[in-house]
């Protein structure tokens, strides 16, 4: 076989293989977006910044390979990675990660649920405590303030009447 023809399907095959790596880069984002909710303007963004820097990436490639030439075989070497990709592990993958990431994070909020179950306790005893607190404080300032000023009032009079 030629070497050029070599070539070419080794630069199939990278841009195969590139398909691949980005259709699987993108099931991390889809995984994140399963376990943290996204406003649309969010999902967007994500979206953007991913595809500017897989835009880079098959730039970057077709550069190195190819001295930057756009072949259209490359494109659908990339596309049919994809669909590979996503037909065979994708779906499955994305599913069952996303849903073992969830149980570990059950998990980990029932060990801290319970370690930190009286730390909780406490904080609203002494919430309850400072409450009942804050209205006898407010009862003491008024009966207080009534004290002074009967006192104040006796003592401008005591002070008047000499």
């Amino acid at each position: 076989m030629s070497q050029d023809i070599i070539n070419e399907v080794y630069f199939l095959l990278s841009s195969i293989l590139m398909g691949i790596f980005i259709t699987f880069v993108y099931d991390f984002l889809l995984i994140w977006r399963r376990l943290f909710r996204h406003r649309p303007f969010f999902v967007s963004l994500e979206d953007f910044v991913f595809w500017v820097a897989c835009a880079i990436a098959v730039f970057y490639m077709l550069y190195e390979e190819n001295n930057g030439i756009l072949r259209w075989f490359a494109v659908f070497g990339a596309a049919m990675g994809m669909l590979i990709y996503k037909k065979i592990i994708g779906d499955h993958f994305v599913k069952i990660i996303s849903v073992c990431i969830e149980k570990e994070i059950y998990v980990v909020r029932k060990i801290f649920g319970f370690i930190f179950r009286p730390i909780v306790w406490l904080l609203k005893k002494i919430k309850k405590f400072s409450v009942v607190l804050l209205r006898k404080k407010r009862k003491l300032v008024k009966y207080t303030k009534n004290k002074l000023t009967v006192c104040i009032k006796m003592l401008k009079i005591t002070l008047c009447k000499h």
